[in-house]
């Protein structure tokens, strides 16, 4: 995150030598444009990886940090405190533009500013959520690029089957504070009835709530796991993993860390391709183009990853046909 030198710091700095420090690039330095990032994940391994698809792909644009934009990056987890706190900061700053990633952090922005532009990632139908008029013209303030329409979670419940053939009962491990948990949730018990699988709704709001959820769920058998994305799901992705894993809980997830940290597989979007339209949105909004006229983006394509450790772990053998198709095989 870029720090605010003050001018006293300034002549710290350079051993008193005020006049040594160019007035004119010291002005061109505070009017650089700030572009702000507003995350619901946390500073790991994850959360830097998304950041550095986004500032990488801004370089690309010819946008480079300290020449001619300000970063502010602030990645705030599930703490849904420090979001909406790193929201109204954001609000006062201004900046140009801001990267919300996550649909909590949608809402807090939103609550914050109606003018600023905001571009979201990690987010799932913004119509539904209220916060643009339509896809092709968002009206307002807010446009980005969607990760998972509702309907990818039929798909969620057939690749399941598939990876474990005698599944009756699925968990869906939801925050339903997430209005895109509950357009997911709605996908999966509308696919449900055709394949004979009752659906339970695993309603968690904090991390505590995750371990009697899924034990309580894996007391039964012929069970499995559809895990929904939202920041609580996210941040406590190991414990979700270690658990589904100690009950014999087969679980697909929708991005290709959990898989990478123990999951039995994951479909979703790439971060790569997201980001860097996020960056092209960012660079054109720069450029002077109206936010409000910039089309929502969806998905174009999916990834399947499978974890065969974990699979062979939990006395399941993946299908020929979904080894041929998977994007990527973890053994």
């Amino acid at each position: 995150m870029t720090a605010f030198i003050g001018r006293r710091e300034v002549i710290t700095l350079f051993g008193g030598a005020a006049s040594a420090w160019p007035v004119r690039a010291w002005a061109q330095q505070q009017a650089m444009p700030i572009i702000a990032v507003l995350g619901g994940a946390l500073n790991n391994a994850e959360g830097q990886a998304r950041i550095k698809a986004f500032t990488e792909a801004l370089q690309d644009l010819s946008w480079i940090e300290g020449r001619n934009i300000r970063l502010d990056i602030r990645l705030a987890g599930d703490d849904l405190g420090r979001i909406r706190s790193h929201a109204a900061e954001l609000g006062h700053i201004s900046p140009a533009a801001i990267l919300a990633i996550g649909t909590p952090v949608l809402v807090a922005l939103r609550e914050v500013t109606r003018t600023i532009p905001i571009v979201f990632a990690n987010v799932s139908d913004p119509v539904d959520g209220g916060f643009v008029d339509s896809e092709a013209r968002p009206g307002g303030n807010i446009t980005g690029f969607t990760s998972f329409e509702y309907s990818v979670a039929s798909k969620w419940l057939d690749l399941l089957r598939q990876v474990s053939p005698g599944l009756k009962r699925v968990l869906v491990l939801l925050n339903p504070d997430n209005y895109t948990s509950r357009g997911l949730l709605r996908s999966v018990q509308a696919a449900a009835p055709s394949v004979g699988v009752q659906v339970v709704n695993g309603r968690v709001s904090t991390a505590s709530e995750i371990a009697p959820v899924i034990t309580a769920f894996a007391r039964q058998s012929n069970g499995g796991a559809i895990v929904t994305p939202d920041p609580l799901t996210t941040t406590n992705l190991g414990q979700i993993i270690a658990l589904s894993n100690q009950h014999h809980l087969p679980g697909i997830h929708p991005f290709r860390f959990f898989p990478a940290g123990g999951g039995l597989l994951s479909y979703g979007t790439g971060i790569t391709d997201i980001y860097r339209g996020v960056a092209g949105y960012v660079d054109r909004i720069l450029k002077g183009e109206k936010i409000s006229e910039l089309p929502v983006q969806n998905p174009t394509k999916y990834q399947l990853v499978l974890n065969l450790k974990t699979a062979k772990a939990l006395d399941l053998t993946v299908p020929l046909t979904l080894l041929a198709i998977a994007d990527e095989v973890i053994e």
